[in-house]
C-alpha cells in the first residue's frame, strides 16, 4: 500500500470550495484553508509559549495541517447545514470517521497507519494543541468572512460567518492567544469600513473584555 491515494487527496482538497453555494468576490479551497490555519497556530503557539505555555509543536502542525484533510470524502458541506440538528451533525461525523478508517486500513502503508490515525482524527481537543487549531481555524473563518464584507458582498452569510467567529473565539478568552487578537488584531480589522461594522465592533466589545478596553480607550 504505497502513499499514492493519499497524496492525490490533498490535488482533490484544492478543488473543494469553501463556503459552497455562496457568491464571494474570493473564492477559497479547503487545500489553502489548511496552509492558512497552520499559519496562524503557528504565530498563536509563539504568543501561548511566550506566556508560559509548554506547547508539543510536533502535535500543532500534525493537527493544523491535517485538521481538514477528511473533507476530501464529503466535502466542505454548508455550515447551517452540517450544524442543523445534532443528529445531523453526529451521523456526519460518523460517516467521516468510517471513511477515514476505512481509508487508512486501505491506503495507508501498515507501519504508518498509527501515524495517520491520529493526524486524522479529530485534532479539536482539550489539549492547549487542540484548542490553539480551534481558535486558528476561526481566525481563518473571519478572515474569509471579512474579505467578502470589505468589499461590500450583500450576501447576509458572511456577517453570520463573522459573528460566529467572533462567538467562537470568546469561549477562549482566557487564552492568550486570543488576548492578543482582541487587543492587536481586531483593532486594525475593525479600523476598516465594512457592512454592518458597527454591529459586529459592539458584539466584539460585548464578547471580548479585553477588546473593549482597547475600544473604550480608542473611543473615549
Amino acid at each position: 500500500m504505497p502513499m499514492h491515494e493519499f497524496f492525490m487527496g490533498l490535488n482533490q482538497l484544492e478543488l473543494i470550495n469553501r463556503a459552497p453555494g455562496f457568491f464571494k468576490y474570493q473564492p477559497h479551497n479547503v487545500a489553502a484553508h489548511s496552509w492558512k490555519v497552520t499559519q496562524v497556530a503557528q504565530f498563536l503557539a509563539d504568543v501561548e509559549a511566550q506566556n508560559g505555555a509548554n506547547i508539543n509543536w510536533q502535535s500543532v502542525y500534525e493537527k493544523a495541517l491535517n485538521h481538514d484533510y477528511t473533507e476530501r470524502f464529503i466535502g466542505d458541506i454548508k455550515t447551517p447545514v452540517k450544524y442543523a440538528t445534532a443528529n445531523l451533525r453526529a451521523m456526519l461525523a460518523d460517516v467521516e470517521d468510517t471513511m477515514t478508517e476505512n481509508f487508512i486500513k486501505t491506503e495507508i502503508p501498515t507501519e504508518f497507519q498509527a501515524a495517520y490515525t491520529r493526524r486524522l482524527g479529530e485534532g479539536k481537543d482539550h489539549t492547549i494543541e487542540g484548542q490553539i487549531l480551534s481558535i486558528a481555524d476561526k481566525v481563518d473563518l473571519m478572515y474569509e468572512a471579512y474579505g467578502e464584507l470589505v468589499k461590500f458582498n450583500p450576501e447576509p452569510v458572511y456577517v453570520n460567518i463573522f459573528q460566529s467567529s467572533l462567538e467562537a473565539l470568546a469561549e477562549f478568552k482566557h487564552m492568550a492567544s486570543v488576548k492578543y487578537i482582541a487587543t492587536d488584531i481586531l483593532p486594525d480589522i475593525f479600523a476598516a469600513d465594512f457592512i454592518n461594522q458597527a454591529g459586529l465592533y459592539d458584539l466584539a466589545k460585548s464578547l471580548l473584555p479585553d477588546f473593549a478596553a482597547v475600544a473604550e480607550k480608542r473611543d473615549g
